[in-house]
C-alpha cells in the first residue's frame, strides 16, 4: 500500500516538473527571442528560416539606439523617477498605514473603506482630469509630474495595514508608557518589524515606476524628459520599424528590474506572504 502510495506521489511530482518546465519554456522564448533579436543583423532579422542561433552577431543596434536617441538621459530619468516615487511612496503609506492600523479615531474604518475603494476606478477615467490639474499647475515636463502620484498609493496602504495590524499592541503600549510620540513609535517599533513587507513593497513600487507608461506619455514630451517605456515607443520613426534597436533597448530596459527583483526576491516573496495572508 505504501508503495502505491508512493509511486502515485512521485507519478504526480513527474508530471508537475513536466508542466512548470513546459510554462517555464513558453516564458523563455519571448526572452530568448529579444536577446537574439538584438544581435543580429537587419538582414538576418527577417531571413527565413529563422536563425535561432544568430551566424553573425552584432552590437551596432546598440549603438545606433544610443545614436538616434538620448538613451542615456531616458535611463537616468527612468532611474529618478522610480527611486523617488518609490521612496515617496515607502514614506506616505507606511504613516497613512500606521495611522489606520493604530491609531484609533472616528471613522477610521469607515474611511479606509472608501479609499479602498477606490483601487476599483479605473485609471484612464481620472486620465483627462490629472492631466488637466497638473498642466494647469505648470507641472508638464517635470520630474514633479510623475512623482506626485506616488503620495496616494492605495495599494501600499492596503498591504501595511494588513501587517501592521497584526503586530500586538504592548510594543506600542510600551513605548507610550515610556514616553515615546507616534513618530518615534512609527520609527523605532513598527518599521523595523515591517521591512520584509516594506521591501517587498518597494520592489512592486520601483516596476510599476518604472515599467509605468500611459501617464508619463501624457505628462512628458520632450525628449530629453521622457522614461524608458516612452522612448522605446518613439525609436521607431513613422516610415521606419527598426526591429533590432527596438529589441536592444528593451534589453537594456529589463537590466536594473531584473536586478533589483533578484537582490531583493527573498525579501519580496517573506513581504507578500506577510501582508497579504495574515491579518
Amino acid at each position: 500500500m505504501r508503495n502505491r502510495v508512493r509511486s502515485k506521489n512521485t507519478l504526480s511530482n513527474i508530471w508537475f516538473y513536466v508542466f512548470a518546465s513546459g510554462i517555464g519554456f513558453l516564458i523563455v522564448i519571448p526572452l530568448y527571442w529579444m536577446i537574439i533579436t538584438a544581435l543580429k543583423t537587419q538582414t538576418a532579422i527577417f531571413t527565413y528560416p529563422i536563425e535561432w542561433f544568430p551566424k553573425e552577431i552584432t552590437l551596432q543596434n546598440f549603438v545606433d539606439l544610443f545614436a538616434r536617441f538620448p538613451f542615456g538621459k531616458v535611463l537616468l530619468n527612468s532611474a529618478i523617477v522610480s527611486v523617488s516615487y518609490s521612496a515617496i511612496s515607502i514614506v506616505t503609506c507606511c504613516m497613512a498605514a500606521f495611522a489606520f492600523a493604530k491609531i484609533p479615531f472616528r471613522g477610521s474604518e469607515a474611511l479606509l473603506k472608501v479609499y479602498l475603494a477606490t483601487l476599483m476606478i479605473p485609471f484612464q477615467s481620472t486620465l483627462i482630469p490629472l492631466f488637466m490639474l497638473f498642466n494647469s499647475a505648470g507641472l508638464s515636463n517635470t520630474y514633479g509630474s510623475v512623482i506626485i502620484p506616488s503620495l496616494f498609493r492605495v495599494f501600499g496602504i492596503f498591504l501595511l495595514v494588513q501587517h501592521m495590524r497584526t503586530i500586538p499592541d504592548d510594543y506600542i503600549d510600551a513605548a507610550r508608557i515610556d514616553g515615546a510620540s507616534y513618530f518615534t513609535i512609527l520609527w523605532k517599533v513598527i518599521l523595523p518589524l515591517s521591512l520584509p513587507v516594506i521591501a517587498g513593497y518597494a520592489v512592486i513600487t520601483f516596476m510599476d515606476a518604472w515599467n509605468d507608461y500611459l501617464w508619463p506619455l501624457v505628462m512628458l514630451t520632450k525628449p530629453e524628459m521622457m522614461t524608458v517605456p516612452v522612448a522605446l515607443g518613439m525609436v521607431n520613426g513613422q516610415f521606419e520599424r527598426n526591429f533590432g534597436v527596438q529589441m536592444a533597448g528593451s534589453l537594456i530596459s529589463i537590466v536594473p528590474v531584473v536586478l533589483i527583483y533578484l537582490a531583493a526576491q527573498s525579501k519580496m516573496k517573506d513581504g507578500l506572504t506577510l501582508g497579504g495572508i495574515k491579518g
